[in-house]
C-alpha cells in the first residue's frame, strides 16, 4: 500500500477524526505517549512555527503521527540546529506492517521542507526499548554514544545527518 508523511495541517477533518482514535499498545505508552497527548502538545504551542505534527497515510488511512521540534522547543540535550522527533505512533492495529519504518524514511525529506535550515535530525530513546533501538538504527538512525538518566531509564541519544556538504 502506498504510504505518505503529510503535516497535520494539511489532513481533512475525517481524517483528523480517525487519527483521534490511533491507539498504541498499553506498555508503549511509557515511552510514547498516547494520541491525545501528542496532539494536545501540538494544538496548544505558543509557538506553532517550533512545533510540527506528522501523519503517516496508508492510502488515505492515517496509521501513525510523530511531532518534530524546534527551538524554542527543543530538549536540553538537542543541537539548536536539529530538530527532534517526539512522541512517534503507530497505530496497534497496525503495527508489524512496516509503517514505523516508513515514517523514519519519509522523514528527512518532510523536515528539510518544513525547516530548510535544520542540518540534522535527533530523538532520545529509553535504552531498553528494544523494539525502538532496532528500528531506528536499521533506518540509518546512528547512536552517538551518549546516556543520560531520563523519566523511566537511560536514555540514548541517536542522530540522522541530512546534508553532510551544508
Amino acid at each position: 500500500m502506498e504510504t505518505r508523511l503529510v503535516p497535520y495541517e494539511t489532513l481533512s477533518n475525517a481524517q483528523k477524526q480517525q487519527l483521534d482514535t490511533l491507539q498504541v499498545h498499553p506498555e508503549q505508552l511509557a515511552f510514547s505517549g498516547d494520541i491525545y497527548c501528542a496532539l494536545n502538545s501540538l494544538l496548544v504551542n505558543p509557538n506553532p512555527a517550533s512545533v510540527k505534527g506528522f501523519v503517516l497515510l496508508a492510502g488515505d488511512l492515517p496509521v501513525a503521527f510523530l511531532l518534530l521540534k524546534r527551538p524554542p522547543c527543543l530538549p536540553h540535550w538537542a543541537d539548536e540546529h536539529s530538530a527532534t522527533l517526539h512522541a512517534l505512533q503507530v497505530d496497534r492495529a497496525q503495527q508489524g506492517r512496516g509503517f514505523g519504518k516508513a515514517c523514519l524514511q519519509a522523514l528527512p525529506e518532510a523536515a528539510l521542507l518544513a525547516w530548510p535550515q535544520i542540518k540534522g535530525l535527533e530523538l532520545s530513546v529509553d535504552a531498553d526499548n528494544v523494539a525502538a533501538m532496532g528500528l531506528y538504527l536499521t533506518t540509518g538512525w546512528v547512536d552517538s554514544g551518549e546516556a543520560y538518566r531520563g523519566r523511566i531509564g537511560h536514555e540514548r541519544r541517536l542522530r540522522w545527518v541530512l546534508n553532510p556538504q551544508r
